[in-house]
């Protein structure tokens, strides 16, 4: 059992903060154990591609805005399918226009 913190950064940079205990591996597995986060995405050859989260829809096919994850303040290094989770890890999702 792990206790992380992911946040949610939406386009009017208000955010959310779900506290998460969970068993899960991988971010994916914490994500879908955060009471109250509600995402969509799709399987591609990365793994699993966000789209959208609690109603905003930021797909990056669209060109204009993408969902950024970050561990602490920097850019995970995997996609959600395969970045491992860590007790106390602090993940943000950020809603991000593409310049």
């Amino acid at each position: 059992e792990k206790d992380i913190t992911i946040e949610v950064v939406m386009p009017d940079k208000t955010s959310t903060v779900y506290e998460v205990s969970t068993d899960a591996e991988y971010l994916l597995g914490a994500m879908e154990d955060a009471d109250g986060l509600i995402f969509q995405g799709e399987e591609g050859p990365y793994g699993m591609t966000i789209n959208v989260i609690n109603g905003v829809d930021a797909a990056l096919d669209s060109g204009t805005a993408y969902w950024g994850f970050f561990i602490g303040e920097d850019y995970c290094n995997y996609g959600v399918s395969q970045q491992p989770v860590e007790d106390g890890d602090a993940f943000r999702i950020v809603y991000t226009v593409m310049p």
